[in-house]
């Protein structure tokens, strides 16, 4: 048994089990150096190495959160969850407006996914801006939040794999096609959106079944106390410097992101709206400390899963056994091209799901898979569509990336949403197993 393997397995057995993803986390990465030979003082060191980056990831979304404290503070998002609380007064909640609020909501979940990945790419930044205060509507309409944790995890990872746009054209462009390109394979006139097409209708048809089959009966939550939702004081003038602060912001993070800046967009966007807040008074000085800690606070977990999931993904390629994991699944299937397109898929999904992010999977296996592809004849647009998909796979359904942190930082804001039950295991589910046969036709018919 491959060690990264064991690692992976070993990490998801504990968030399954309830062990907190971040314990999980630790454990598995132990568990892959020891198994690999690294020994427990090389397994630690790999493990620290992994704190830069995910140190950055952790200062960025805590800053994000003190941001979207600060535009709660205002009133705005409060503005936006009594507009569609008024449109339902006096209606049934099974009625004719209550329907038309439930899709506008899912619609707009949905929009607002897929343009923060392009038309404003912002990644998760909007998710604790925009889902905390929809939360009291949504427990009125009685909607299962594990539609909405689908609908924004769709949207997070379909345009991405999809699109070459925003981050789109950093994964399919940059990354996907460089790696092939650099790995042998001639991919001058691949067109990536028709290489992707068919796995990007697996990821459609999983969100269709989770709105309209499993999760389309209603949930009963708690309701939030009327008392603590009048505490937000609207006012007019603070609203308007919000949506100043919010347009600052995402000025600011999509030049950042289309001039390539090595800077954090995230970062800097979230610090330039903080700037806006605080210079013209719509957060007092005095109440700066109380608005900022709170924020921080509430994404203080997805940061420290972050920089644990650094952790994790550098200690598994300290272990050089990635390749020979693809080489070794690759040999059990032979020259049989449908086995192995199976195989490779299977493979991608597990190092994702471990590593929790695709733009780091694509690189590592690119090297590997390209010329077992060739080998075994497939084509340049079925090989950037295998591995592609195999990069993929596994962002939605893991208890470590950013496309199911994101969605549980905001569904979970009143506590009634738990990220592995509500998040990882719906995700995994609809969208995955999906894709992984969606990947697969892909590879046979292209």
């Amino acid at each position: 048994m491959n060690p990264v393997l064991i690692a992976v397995v070993v990490m998801l057995a504990l968030a399954l089990l309830r062990v907190h993803v971040v314990l999980a986390l630790f454990v598995g990465a132990v568990v892959g150096g020891l198994l690999a030979g690294v020994g427990l003082e090389a397994t630690m060191v790999a493990f620290q190495t992994g704190l830069g980056d995910g140190a950055k990831i952790a200062l960025s979304y805590a800053l994000l959160g003190a941001f979207a404290m600060a535009v709660a503070h205002s009133g705005l998002p409060q503005l936006l969850a009594d507009a569609l609380i008024c449109r339902l007064s006096g209606q049934d909640a099974a009625g004719r407006a209550a329907f038309w609020v439930k899709w506008g909501i899912i619609g707009g979940v949905v929009a607002m996914a897929v343009m923060s990945q392009n038309l404003i790419p912002v990644h998760i930044a909007f998710i604790p801006l925009l889902i905390p205060p929809l939360l009291a509507i949504m427990t009125q309409l009685r909607l299962d939040r594990r539609a909405i944790a689908c609908a924004l995890t769709f949207g997070l990872v379909t345009t991405y794999m999809f699109l070459p746009l925003g981050f789109g054209k950093i994964f399919l462009e940059d990354i996907l096609l460089k790696n092939i390109a650099a790995a042998g394979m001639d991919v001058a006139g691949v067109n990536v959106m028709a290489a992707m097409g068919i796995p990007a209708l697996g990821m459609v048809a999983g969100l269709v079944v989770a709105l309209l089959v499993t999760y389309r009966r209603p949930r009963d939550y708690t309701p939030v106390d009327d008392e603590v939702r009048a505490t937000t004081v609207v006012s007019r003038p603070k609203v308007i410097i919000a949506v100043v602060a919010i347009l600052g912001s995402f000025a600011v993070q999509t030049w950042l992101t289309a001039s390539d800046s090595k800077a954090d967009s995230l970062l800097v966007g979230a610090l330039v709206g903080l700037f806006i807040f605080v210079a013209t008074g719509a957060v007092r000085v005095l109440e700066a400390d109380e608005v900022f800690t709170a924020g921080m606070r509430m994404m203080a977990l997805i940061g420290f899963i972050m920089i644990t999931a650094q952790k994790f993904a550098s200690v598994m390629k300290a272990t050089d056994r990635i390749g020979p994991l693809v080489e070794g699944s690759a040999a059990l299937v032979g020259d049989n091209r449908a086995a192995a397109a199976l195989a490779m898929l299977l493979v991608g999904l597990l190092v994702t799901m471990g590593i929790g992010s695709s733009f780091s999977t694509l690189p590592i296996i690119a090297a590997i898979y390209v010329p077992l592809c060739a080998t075994l004849g497939f084509s340049p647009l079925a090989t950037v569509s295998i591995i592609g998909t195999a990069g993929a796979l596994g962002d939605a359904g893991s208890p470590a990336s950013d496309s199911t942190l994101g969605p549980t930082a905001g569904l979970g804001a009143d506590g009634q949403h738990d990220h592995i039950r509500d998040t990882v295991i719906p995700t995994f589910l609809h969208f995955n197993l999906p894709l992984l046969a969606a990947g697969w036709v892909a590879a046979m018919v292209l």
